[in-house]
């Protein structure tokens, strides 16, 4: 798989010893498709002008430790070998469209620019639902108060720390620059999940 951080985005995962194979993945992301999120982002990117077509997403087998990525200009891998779940599938298959949609909205969006990165990984991990309460426990992050954003900032700095044009510094400075504004923007959302 190509360097995400040069064109896009990735999920974070660890891995699974009874993981998907690629055709089961690919069948999930099928399923994924009909979900009512699911649906809805790609009703909305449609209506932006970013028609998604039948092979924008794909599951492979990754070598990173990684559950998926958005390439920018090629689409959404899914990594099989690091998922079990429908769940992770959709958690996963709806983080990365909100990267595309990101994409697709914003012209001049620049994975290389680290606020431009920092904003679009604070809006996925925050509205996709990868912080939600129960996410947070089946990882062990037990924090009651404040738990969800302090998982968006954490996930959020662990994909800008793989931005080899985002030192630890720089990544840190990029997300609270933005933090305010990303965090609060849930477009196409009502708001966030």
């Amino acid at each position: 798989m190509e360097d995400e951080t040069n064109t896009g985005s990735s999920s974070s995962s660890s891995t699974k010893d009874d993981a998907l194979t690629v055709g089961e993945c690919q069948k999930m992301i099928q399923r994924s498709l009909q979900t009512p999120k699911v649906k809805f982002l790609m009703d909305h990117l449609k209506k932006a002008g970013c028609e998604i077509s039948d092979s924008f997403i794909k599951a492979e087998r990754c070598d990173d430790m990684v559950s998926g990525g958005y390439l920018q200009g090629k689409g959404i891998v899914v990594c099989s070998n690091e998922l079990r779940l429908q769940d992770e599938v959709n958690q996963v298959v709806l983080h990365e469209l909100i990267h595309a949609y990101d994409d697709c909205l914003s012209a001049n969006l620049n994975w290389a620019d680290c606020a431009h990165h920092a904003c679009s990984e604070i809006r996925a991990n925050h509205l996709s639902g990868d912080c939600s309460f129960k996410r947070e426990l089946l990882r062990a992050h037990f924090g009651i108060r404040g738990h969800e954003q302090e998982c968006v900032r954490r996930r959020s700095m662990k994909s800008l720390k793989s931005n080899p044009y985002c030192s630890e510094r720089a990544g840190k400075d990029a997300m609270l620059a933005v933090w305010d504004l990303c965090y609060n923007d849930t477009r196409p959302f009502d708001g966030a999940p």
